[in-house]
């Protein structure tokens, strides 16, 4: 068993969740050997059916006290660009494939999962690209972020929004 967990947070991501789920993504992700996909929706209006996914098995909840659990069981986090949601997953030391929601007007989340790529601690799209990701990725070339350091994390996110 190979399992994605998907998380947008505490926000909707409806397009996310569409990519996801989009017939694409769900043959890149079986070709890719994953089995299990764990969809954390959050306020989002898009709920797929448990059998939207012909050949993974699909759980989907909105939200949980705490999603640490299903983090610590996946084999590959998929999560929007939130920097509370990145640096969970960082903290969970798997592969981490975040998808920044290039509809959002002055964008601080992209500067981060830019500086985060460009740290080689995660992989980062967009909805459009997220199939073509999928299939290409490289997960063999991240490297861990290192946990219980928050002043590094503190560090990126100066990075990434320019004050420094």
């Amino acid at each position: 068993m190979k399992t994605v967990f998907v998380t947008v947070g505490t926000t909707s991501f409806d397009d996310l969740i569409g990519a996801v789920t989009s017939d694409e993504s769900v043959k890149a992700l079986i070709g890719r050997g994953y089995t299990d996909v764990v969809l954390q929706v959050g306020r989002g209006s898009v709920v797929p059916d448990p059998d939207s996914c012909p050949g993974l098995t699909l759980q989907v909840f909105r939200f949980k006290d705490s999603i640490a659990e299903d983090m610590r069981h996946s084999d590959l986090i998929i999560s929007h660009a939130g920097a509370g949601s990145c640096l969970e997953a960082l903290g969970a030391n798997k592969p981490l494939l975040v998808v920044v929601n290039d509809k959002l007007m002055d964008n601080h989340q992209l500067e981060l999962a830019k500086q985060l790529q460009a740290d080689s601690h995660l992989i980062y799209c967009t909805c459009s690209t997220l199939p073509q990701t999928l299939r290409d990725m490289d997960l063999s070339a991240l490297t861990t972020y290192a946990p219980g350091q928050p002043e590094n994390f503190a560090s990126f996110l100066d990075k990434a929004v320019g004050l420094v």
